[in-house]
């Protein structure tokens, strides 16, 4: 028995399921996920952004022996870290999939690393083995996600995505991470601001709060860190720190009241799966108004 989740806080191992645990540890909605790459050439670029060689080396090799299990069942929640690493893992099955081992999934929609070893085991009952269709959908929604052009998460989102049925909702939320077309900002950076305008200083204060803000939790507390001092470590900054705390700088105040742009002033260079956003002027943003990704 083999059971793949996403990350070390789950008690499988206090669950009384037995079997090996594999933690699929990669935040896949930050950094380059380009196409075009084998799955060993991905993993060298992941590698080189997480600065986790031998650790991703070590979890490829213990999937890609899945056959010498029984049973492989995955575990994953309804947020888009774990929606991406399902897609992927289930992506990369799919062509050996069919054999003597069967492959399960666990999806739910609450957070796995909440829930106490025998809370998981009254799960157990419930999965069930991963049909071809959820290989089909898994497999198109990875190479939207890669695609150099997102419009094709658009035009993937315009299909039947039921089969997966939290896919839908993550992949939106991926797609609120492209700047706004009203200021610039991805809407963890539009959060921050709003959150330092309504008094809250500190990083915890500001990690806590925007959790809050959130329909579904995706983000930890170092990725949440990158993007608040990408506020602040920028040309025109919109945040300034001051005795650990944070403060809105009058550029801040200017593009959160979308007087101006924070693309315009600071340019961007950030990868969203398959795509570099790079310049101050970028082909795709988000419009929340009409609540898609628009060419702009």
């Amino acid at each position: 028995m083999l059971h793949v989740t996403n990350g070390t806080s789950v008690s499988l191992r206090e669950s009384g399921l037995g079997g090996d645990v594999l933690a699929w540890i990669d935040v896949l909605h930050e950094g380059p996920v380009p196409a075009g790459l084998s799955p060993e050439e991905l993993r060298h670029v992941r590698a080189l952004y997480l600065d986790a060689g031998d650790e991703l080396t070590n979890r490829d090799a213990a999937l890609d022996e899945f056959a010498l299990h029984e049973e492989v069942a995955l575990w994953f929640e309804h947020d888009l870290y774990d929606q991406l690493q399902l897609i992927q893992i289930l992506d990369r099955l799919r062509p050996r999939a069919g054999g003597a081992t069967r492959l399960s999934l666990i999806c739910i929609d609450q957070y796995l690393g909440r829930l106490t070893g025998p809370q998981l085991a009254e799960h157990w009952p419930a999965r069930h083995t991963v049909t071809p269709e959820e290989f089909d959908l898994a497999s198109a929604a990875w190479r939207a996600f890669r695609s150099p052009d997102p419009m094709d998460i658009d035009g993937l989102l315009r299909r039947d995505t039921s089969r997966l049925p939290f896919l839908d909702g993550a992949l939106r939320r991926h797609l609120q991470q492209f700047p706004s077309t009203e200021n610039g900002l991805a809407r963890t950076e539009r959060q921050i601001l709003v959150l330092v305008g309504e008094g809250k200083r500190t990083f915890a204060a500001l990690f806590a709060a925007e959790q809050t803000l959130e329909e579904r939790i995706f983000m930890g507390d170092s990725i949440f860190q990158r993007y608040l001092r990408g506020l602040c470590d920028c040309r025109r900054p919109l945040l300034e720190e001051r005795h650990a705390n944070y403060y809105l700088t009058e550029a801040g105040r200017d593009v959160l009241g979308t007087r101006a742009d924070h693309v315009h002033l600071n340019g961007i260079n950030r990868w969203l799966g398959g795509v570099h956003l790079n310049g101050v002027e970028v082909l795709w943003r988000w419009d929340e108004s009409a609540r898609r990704l628009v060419r702009h």
